[in-house]
């Protein structure tokens, strides 16, 4: 939901996402296009120390859908960078700025009289 506020979350099964404050044992999943604006400048995890992005706004979308055996979910900052949610350094709080339009709905077209065809006696 718009302003809802997400943390980074180490899930201990090798792979961290988003969670919300109350409860960080369940995983929040964001529709790809969703803005979220981190409180600081967001942080990836390092070898020895963690690595700052450079900027604050993002937005989810999923990447190497080709390739099944990877992970998907990634932000796209402000900046360019482009940073799998696996990465991020966890206890980072973020809000989010906004949800992805819904598509259209296509209205169903009136319905056309039935083609009339005549066969030939051959």
């Amino acid at each position: 939901m718009v302003a809802e506020t997400l943390v980074s979350t180490n899930f201990s099964t090798g792979t961290h996402g988003f969670a919300s404050p109350d409860d960080s044992k369940v995983a929040v999943c964001l529709r790809p296009g969703t803005e979220i604006a981190f409180e600081n400048d967001a942080q990836t995890d390092g070898i020895m120390f963690c690595k700052s992005i450079g900027d604050r706004l993002a937005r989810f979308r999923q990447i190497n859908l080709n390739k099944p055996y990877q992970h998907h979910d990634a932000l796209e900052f402000s900046n360019g960078t482009i940073v799998l949610v696996t990465d991020l350094a966890a206890g980072q709080r973020a809000t989010v700025l906004q949800l992805p339009a819904s598509p259209i709905e296509e209205k169903p077209r009136a319905s056309q009289p039935a083609a009339r065809y005549e066969t030939a006696n051959v």
